[in-house]
C-alpha cells in the first residue's frame, strides 16, 4: 500500500501541468471565434494567426502526454540520482516504441498490424516522437517509466569491473532496460490488441451506467484523497483511455470550438458526466469554509478567518482543497465523508440538469475551457449549473454548522492551544548543537519548515524516503513511534495536519510543498 501511495503521489508531477495548458487552448480557442469576438476573429486575419500560434504551443503537453508521464514519474519515484533516472526512462521509452515499430514492420500477419498501411488508416496506432507504433497510452508510459525506476534504484550504484567501468550508473541501467524492452515489446504488441477492446467494452459500460456511475465516480475521487489514491481514480478518464482514446480532457478541448459554435445541448454533444469534481471544490469548499467560521467562538473569529480564508480561496480559484480538507479531516473522519457524500449528490443533480465538461479544476480552468468560451450558445445550462452550486452551498453550511456546533467539533479556534507543540525559530536552531541538521542565518521559510518537520519525523537518521502530491509531504520513516503527532505538525500554521499509517507519514503542508520537500531532501 505505501507503494502504491508513493506511486499515486508521483502521478501529480505531470498532472500540474496539464491545467495551465488546457487553460492556454481555452483562451486560444476563445479568441479564435467569430461568434464571440466579431470579424476580427475570422480565418486569415492578424488575430486569428496570433491566437493560433499561442494555441499550437497549448496543445504540446496533450500531444505528448506519454513523454510527460514516462519524465515525471522518475522525478518522485527514484530514490537517487533523479536527472539521471529521467533521462534513462526517456531513453527506454523511446527503445521500447522503436522496437514495437520493427515488430509491427517485420511480422504485420502475426500480429494483426500493418503498419505500412500508414497510422492515419489505422485504429489503436499513433505517433509518438516521430515512431509509429501502437497507442498505449499513458497506461504504457507509467507501466515502461515503472520498470526503469525500478531497474535504475536496483542497479544504478551497482559497482562493475574496472574494465567496464565506463558502463556504471546511468549506462548501466538503459543497458539492462535495452535488453529487458525486446520481450516485454513482443508481449504487448500481442497482448495490447485484446487490451484495446476491454478498453472499448469499458467504455461501453461507463456510458450505460448514467448517473449511477457519475455519483460513484466523483465519491470515490473525493473520499480517497486522504490516501491519495485519487489520483487512479480520475487519471484513467482524464489522461487515459477509460472513456475515449487519449483521455477525456484531450478530447473536450479538441472539440471545444465545435461545442461552442453547436446549438445543441452539451449534453447531447458530449454525454459523460465524469470529471465535474471541481463543482466540489468550489461550492462545496466554500460551505464548508462558511460553516467553518460561523461556528467559531466570536473571540476567534478573526485568527480562524486567517485560516480559512486563503484555503477556501485557493480551493475555489486554483482547485487545490487539502488545505482546507486537511483542516477538519484528522479532527472528524466523519464530515469528510458527509462532504464526499453530498459533493457526489451535487454533482450527480449537476449532470442530470444537463452539466458536463471538463470540470475538474478551480473556477480559473473552468472559467478558460468551459464557460466562457462556450456561454453564448449554452449559458443556460451554466446559469443552471451555478443555481444548483448555490443551494448546495446552503446544505453544506447548515450540515456542517449543525454537526460542528452539535458535536463541539475542537476546529481550530473553538478550543484553546494546548501549547504542547513549540515552535522552533532560526536562533533555536542555531544555537543548539545539531548533528542531523544546519540551518544558517539566511534560511527561507521553506528551510525553516523543512527543518522543523525533519525534527517532528524523528531525524534525518528515521527518513527511508520523502516525495510529495500537490500538498503533502509524504514520507517513509523506519520508526513511526519517533514521529510527533498532529499539534506539533499544526502549532503556529506550519501544516495543516499530519497522517500516519505504520511507518508511511504524510505531512500537509499545502501548495509549497515541492519547495519544502527540496530543502528536506538536501537536509537529509
Amino acid at each position: 500500500m505505501n507503494a502504491i501511495k508513493r506511486f499515486g503521489s508521483a502521478m501529480i508531477v505531470p498532472v500540474l501541468l496539464f491545467a495551465f495548458f488546457g487553460i492556454v487552448v481555452g483562451f486560444a480557442t476563445l479568441f479564435k471565434n467569430p461568434n464571440i469576438m466579431g470579424d476580427i476573429a475570422n480565418e486569415g486575419t492578424m488575430w486569428f494567426k496570433i491566437w493560433s500560434l499561442i494555441e499550437a504551443g497549448g496543445w504540446t503537453i496533450f500531444d505528448h502526454m506519454e513523454l510527460a508521464f514516462v519524465i515525471g514519474l522518475p522525478i518522485s519515484l527514484a530514490k537517487k540520482a533523479q536527472g539521471r533516472a529521467t533521462l534513462a526512462a526517456l531513453m527506454i521509452y523511446l527503445v521500447f516504441n522503436n522496437f514495437i515499430n520493427a515488430i509491427l514492420t517485420l511480422w504485420p500477419k502475426t500480429f494483426g498490424v500493418d503498419l505500412s498501411k500508414g497510422i492515419e488508416n489505422l485504429t489503436g496506432v499513433k505517433e509518438i516522437a516521430g515512431i509509429e507504433t501502437l497507442d498505449t497510452s499513458i497506461i504504457g508510459a507509467i507501466f515502461i517509466s515503472a520498470i526503469v525506476i525500478w531497474i535504475h534504484n536496483r542497479f544504478y550504484d551497482k559497482k562493475l569491473p574496472e574494465m567496464v567501468g565506463i558502463f556504471q550508473g546511468l549506462p548501466y541501467v538503459v543497458i539492462i532496460g535495452f535488453f529487458v524492452m525486446i520481450p516485454i515489446a513482443f508481449i504487448v504488441c500481442a497482448v495490447w490488441p485484446t487490451v484495446q477492446t476491454g478498453i472499448a467494452s469499458l467504455q461501453g459500460v461507463m456510458l450505460h451506467s448514467g448517473f449511477v456511475g457519475v455519483w460513484l465516480f466523483h465519491f470515490l475521487e473525493r473520499i480517497l484523497i486522504p490516501t491519495g489514491l485519487h489520483h487512479f481514480i480520475y487519471t484513467p478518464f482524464e489522461y487515459g483511455p477509460a472513456v475515449v482514446n487519449g483521455g477525456l480532457k484531450p478530447y473536450w478541448i479538441e472539440h471545444l470550438t465545435d461545442f461552442s459554435n453547436s446549438t445543441k445541448s452539451l449534453k447531447e454533444l458530449y454525454p459523460y458526466g465524469f470529471l465535474l469534481q471541481g463543482n466540489i471544490k468550489m461550492f462545496g469548499c466554500l460551505g464548508i469554509a462558511l460553516a467553518m467560521y460561523a461556528s467559531t467562538p466570536k473571540e476567534n473569529k478573526k485568527k480562524v478567518l486567517a485560516l480559512v480564508l486563503p484555503a477556501g480561496l485557493t480551493a475555489i480559484f486554483a482547485g487545490i482543497t487539502e488545505p482546507l480538507e486537511f483542516t477538519f479531516l484528522f479532527i472528524a473522519p466523519y464530515l469528510f465523508l458527509i462532504h464526499a457524500l453530498l459533493g457526489a449528490t451535487m454533482v450527480t443533480i449537476m449532470y442530470l440538469f444537463g452539466v458536463v465538461g471538463i470540470q475538474g479544476g478551480g473556477a480559473i480552468e473552468l472559467a478558460a475551457i468551459n464557460w466562457i468560451p462556450l456561454f453564448s450558445n449554452h449559458g443556460s445550462t451554466y446559469i443552471v449549473q451555478f443555481i444548483i452550486g448555490i443551494i448546495f452551498v446552503g446544505i453544506y453550511f447548515f450540515v456542517f454548522k449543525i454537526i460542528i456546533e452539535k458535536f463541539n467539533v475542537p476546529l481550530p479556534g473553538r478550543i484553546p492551544d494546548n501549547g504542547d507543540a513549540k515552535l522552533y525559530t532560526k536562533e533555536d536552531y542555531k544555537s543548539k548543537d545539531h548533528a542531523d541538521t544546519q540551518l544558517d542565518a539566511n534560511a527561507s521559510e521553506y528551510d525553516t519548515k523543512a527543518i522543523y518537520f525533519l525534527e517532528g519525523l524523528g531525524g534525518k537518521d528515521n527518513i527511508k524516503d520523502v516525495t510529495n502530491c500537490a500538498t503533502r509531504l509524504r514520507v517513509t520513516v523506519f520508526d513511526a513511534s519517533l514521529v510527533k503527532d498532529n499539534d506539533y505538525f499544526t502549532h503556529n500554521q506550519m501544516a495543516h495536519g499530519v497522517a500516519k499509517s505504520g511507518t508511511n507519514v504524510q505531512v500537509i503542508v499545502g501548495l509549497s510543498v515541492p519547495q519544502v520537500r527540496d530543502s528536506f531532501e538536501t537536509m537529509i
